[in-house]
């Protein structure tokens, strides 16, 4: 199962190449039983970065229709919203795919690259080279880190780590995940601190451990480079089920 439409219609290979092939943002999401988890913050991203990057609004309500007339009743998938410069005004690129699960626990690997403008989920960046590089190696992805050393999120995920007081996630240039987001709105409901620090490679085997979280989930981290880490998978189940309780919207 893939489809991808343009505006709301299938295009041909030429359109779509031509579209893809020029800057542009998005956001992804999984869907299930046809809704998905934060859409407010889904749709609040595309608008954001549209006024940033095209300096043109969004209608959140075409947005939505777009996704359902994608789906085209489909219950369960991940879903992307891609918007794409185009000759007059953005375009609206809807993919639609099998649904995805985080898989865990995840060996990380450090890559010394951030992403360019890194508060925005942009295209056309260099983090997949770094993803397949420690992939090749073993990995199941990399961690990104600053020149100063701060770790700032991997290729696909954030980041987070835990020590004896909660939850400490990197204070470095990254974006501000869905999944990181509603994680902190529930947070303080489910008694778990959250806080925002620099963490360095140097630093993690001083702490309890460490997590990744997007849209298809929380997973543990067990290993960064060549350090093992001994993270609590009770934990991680404890974020896997504040996330749980977050509710779905329908699309």
């Amino acid at each position: 199962m893939e489809r991808v439409e343009i505006d709301g219609a299938e295009p041909t290979p030429e359109q779509l190449l031509a579209v893809t092939s020029a800057h542009g943002h998005f956001t992804a999401m999984q869907v299930r039983g046809g809704k998905t988890r934060g859409l407010d913050l889904h749709v609040e991203r595309l608008a954001s970065s549209n006024r940033e990057v095209f300096d043109a609004d969004l209608d959140p309500d075409r947005i939505r229709a777009l996704i359902r007339h994608t789906l085209a009743g489909t219950a369960d998938a991940s879903v992307r919203v891609y918007i794409h410069r185009a000759d007059d005004t953005p375009v609206t690129v809807v993919t639609v795919r099998p649904p995805a699960e985080m898989t865990s626990p995840q060996r990380l690997r450090s890559a010394s690259y951030g992403r360019p403008d890194p508060h925005i989920k942009h295209v056309h960046t260099d983090q997949g080279l770094y993803r397949e590089a420690a992939q090749r190696a073993g990995f199941e992805d990399a961690v990104l880190t600053m020149p100063d050393g701060r770790m700032s999120e991997t290729t696909m995920a954030n980041i987070g780590f835990f020590d004896e007081t909660g939850v400490v996630w990197p204070d470095a240039p990254m974006l501000n995940g869905i999944t990181k987001q509603l994680l902190e709105r529930e947070a303080a409901d489910a008694g778990i601190s959250m806080r925002e620090r620099p963490v360095r490679a140097a630093e993690v085997d001083a702490l309890s451990g460490a997590f990744v979280s997007s849209a298809r989930g929380i997973g543990l981290v067990s290993v960064i480079d060549d350090l093992n880490l001994e993270t609590p998978p009770t934990r991680v189940d404890e974020l896997v089920g504040v996330y749980a309780s977050v509710p779905w919207d329908e699309i």
